[in-house]
């Protein structure tokens, strides 16, 4: 069980950490995953039919917590919430596949977590091909594993504002926990992106700021915000390229003939970022600055994508003061009592 008076007392709490573990393997049938070697010894990972060759989990903090907590040592990191691999997310594979691969999941996360509860913590994957099931394991993740809220990708196979996700956004509230969202490469288990992608990273470079984009404009276009005020929605990586295109979008809440009418004011859509969470994955602290002016600290949270081919290289270099906000809005995100 998470250790909340170590929560309450760290002074940095990373909530951007992704883990591969062992006992999910497999556990989506033929989707995996699966980890592998070539006959050189190089590691592969296998989801579906996208193969991530070079990439090396076992060993790594990835799967192995006393490695990722002697890294968090050296980072300066008292405490990170671990959430699933965006390659694993499995939203758009046959639901009772997703619904067994997210149980595992939760369990294996949740273990790796009751072992070192006072710096461990743990968001749940949710099998959101099927919303009553998605509402299911948040529940059990929630009071039989301990874990802190839920976290799914950015496209889950409908769009975000769908009326039929009322009911999960409804329950999440109910629940009174925060959704995380993050990207996935496209065409990992759902539909191909733009063929551009495919070539310099370029999925993972401007596919995920894109994903970030598209999800914060369709929350607040799309109402999810006005008919869930209380939901907490924390978006990674400060929801991609919302500080460039903040411009455009407070000039179509005056401008287009689809804005609801709940928006049609000057600085509607940046007043509605106010009800958003987001993390500083942004590398480099000219950004940081811009988003900080943008979007305010209320709602800024310390993220690292720890031991990623990314990883924040900032954490030592924060401002005092920001740090010390961040980790008391991490706190009042998952709800540790002051």
């Amino acid at each position: 069980m998470t250790d909340r008076i170590a929560l309450a007392q760290a002074q940095s709490i990373d909530i951007h950490a992704h883990a591969v573990l062992a006992g999910s393997m497999g556990m989506a049938g033929e989707h995996g995953p699966e980890i592998g070697y070539t006959d050189e010894g190089a590691p592969w990972f296998r989801v579906g039919d996208y193969r991530l060759d070079g990439v090396r989990y076992e060993g790594s903090p990835f799967m192995e917590a006393d490695i990722r907590i002697a890294n968090m040592e050296s980072a300066g990191i008292d405490f990170q919430v671990v959430s699933p691999n965006p390659l694993t997310y499995f939203h758009h594979i046959e639901p009772e596949h997703a619904v067994r691969f997210c149980q595992e999941h939760n369990d294996a996360l949740a273990e790796m977590v009751a072992r070192h509860p006072d710096r461990l913590a743990g968001f749940a994957a949710l099998p959101m091909q099927d919303i009553d099931a998605a509402c299911k394991e948040l529940d059990r993740a929630l009071t039989d594993l301990d874990l802190l809220g839920g976290y799914i990708g950015t496209d889950i196979g409908r769009p975000l504002n769908d009326p039929a996700l009322d009911t999960f956004y409804a329950h999440v509230v109910k629940r009174d926990v925060p959704l995380m969202m993050h990207p996935a490469p496209a065409g990992i288990d759902g539909p191909a992106g733009d063929p551009n992608l495919k070539q310099f990273d370029l999925d993972l470079l401007t596919g995920f700021a894109a994903q970030e984009s598209i999800a914060v404009a369709t929350l607040i276009f799309g109402g999810v915000l006005h008919r869930h005020p209380d939901i907490d929605i924390c978006l990674s990586h400060a929801g991609g390229t919302m500080t460039s295109l903040i411009g455009r979008f407070n000039r179509a809440c005056t401008k287009r003939p689809w804005v609801p009418e709940h928006l049609q004011y000057e600085g509607a859509f940046e007043e509605s970022l106010k009800q958003l969470w987001f993390d500083t994955h942004v590398h480099d602290p000219r950004v940081l600055q811009w988003v900080i002016k943008i979007m305010g600290t209320e709602k800024l949270l310390l993220g690292t994508n720890f031991s990623g081919w990314d990883q924040h290289a900032m954490t030592h270099d924060i401002d005092p003061k920001l740090a010390d906000q961040m980790a008391a809005n991490a706190k009042r995100l998952l709800r540790v009592p002051s």
